[in-house]
């Protein structure tokens, strides 16, 4: 494992952190404050190929390797995580398709985001099912003409409200089923969907290839208010055989394979917010005076910022060394993943919330950026497999 950057990764972070320091910085907080979902900010990331990271170049013309995404994501993070959010999410979408897609699929379902700034959401938790996939009640059954329709409800989806794709996990014949099966809502039908919008916010699109799939309300959330999460219901959404990823039998394999690429992605966005505040509270620290002295003078203040400082670190290492794993495929990538994800998620939640502390009562003030770090931190501990699953996962690799 080399710790030295190549010349074009040295180059992403740069425009990435230059991107970040002109156009998300100044108007974060005015952003954040309307929840309005940064469309403008998210065709500009695609325009600068810092979106859809997982496109194979035989697609894209181009490879970004796991090592140089996990970079790309952190810098983004350090200006908000809810548009890192976002914009990783099409990863997590696209990333099945490009790992077990067949040619033409990668073609049909991968090209339309290299031709213009489309989202994509991933259709994994229900309202019955988070971490347990097996819970899930969305399924597929084979209709008389031999294609499938696809009915159920999910829940928290990122992107949702504004998705030109699904990508979808269900069971196989029926609720009850074991297996399950990994399926495209592809842009193309979107597109020619009759489209109606709806008084609450959500929309509802009548595929022309037949069946509804409904967007709930936006949902109103602690934190990450620049990221657009809502639920989606399917109802006997035609799908034809093309649009079924690799076995149907096979998706909670597929599961496995999607987040053990995610997790060192949502360690990036950690590892962002991390440093994030650690910067803002640093910066606070060394103008703000109490009993006559800087507040970073002050024993105790300084000793905080030190502990800030090692999360920090820890989790950066702890990132590079999973997405290295990734990169190399390694076949304890998992274990690692799931380190870096916790180790993350607990430097994003100690500096945001220490960082808070030392900031004192201005920090619970929403003018200040800490207020803002400290929501936004508490999701990171949760989505892609809460802390205690992660550790089940390195658990059960342990022994």
């Amino acid at each position: 494992m080399n710790f030295v950057l190549t010349e074009e990764q040295r180059m992403y972070g740069d425009l990435v952190k230059k991107f970040v320091r002109n156009e998300v910085l100044p108007s974060i907080l005015k952003r954040e404050a309307k929840h309005a979902f940064p469309e403008d900010l998210i065709a500009k990331l695609w325009e600068m190929g810092f979106i859809n990271l997982s496109i194979p170049e035989s697609i894209k013309g181009f490879e970004v390797d796991a090592i140089t995404s996990s970079l790309i994501i952190q810098e983004l993070s350090y200006g908000d995580t809810g548009i890192s959010t976002s914009a990783m999410c099409n990863d997590l979408a696209n990333v099945v398709i490009a790992q077990h897609g067949t040619n033409s699929q990668q073609e049909d379902f991968l090209r339309p985001f290299v031709d213009e700034p489309l989202l994509a959401s991933f259709c994994l938790t229900e309202p019955g099912a988070g971490s347990d996939n097996s819970a899930m009640k969305t399924y597929i059954r084979k209709a008389d003409n031999g294609t499938y329709l696809l009915n159920g409800e999910k829940c928290f989806i990122t992107n949702a409200s504004y998705a030109s794709q699904f990508t979808v996990f269900c069971k196989t014949g029926k609720p009850s089923a074991q297996m399950m099966a990994c399926v495209i809502i592809p842009a193309a039908e979107i597109k020619k969907a009759e489209i109606s919008m709806q008084s609450t916010g959500g929309r509802e699109m009548r595929l022309s290839s037949g069946g509804t799939i409904i967007t709930g309300k936006p949902e109103d959330k602690l934190g990450q208010r620049l990221s657009n999460t809502a639920a989606v219901k399917f109802e006997d959404v035609v799908v034809d055989e093309q649009h079924v990823l690799g076995d149907r039998r096979l998706g909670f394999k597929y599961v496995v394979d999607v987040l053990d690429y995610a997790r060192p992605m949502v360690a990036a966005i950690g590892v962002g917010l991390a440093r994030r505040a650690f910067d803002v509270t640093l910066a606070y620290a060394k103008e703000r005076k109490q009993f006559g002295q800087r507040l970073c003078d002050l024993p105790v203040a300084r000793d905080t910022l030190v502990k800030m400082w090692k999360k920090v670190e820890l989790a950066d290492m702890a990132l590079m060394k999973a997405a290295w794993k990734v990169q190399e495929h390694a076949e304890d990538r998992g274990v690692y993943a799931s380190l870096a994800k916790n180790t993350a998620a607990d430097a994003a939640l100690f500096c945001a919330n220490e960082g808070l502390h030392l900031h004192g009562g201005y920090g619970f003030m929403t003018e200040y950026e800490i207020s803002k770090l400290a929501r936004d931190a508490h999701v990171i501990d949760i989505y892609e497999g809460v802390r205690e699953v992660q550790d089940m996962i390195i658990g059960r690799e342990l022994v």
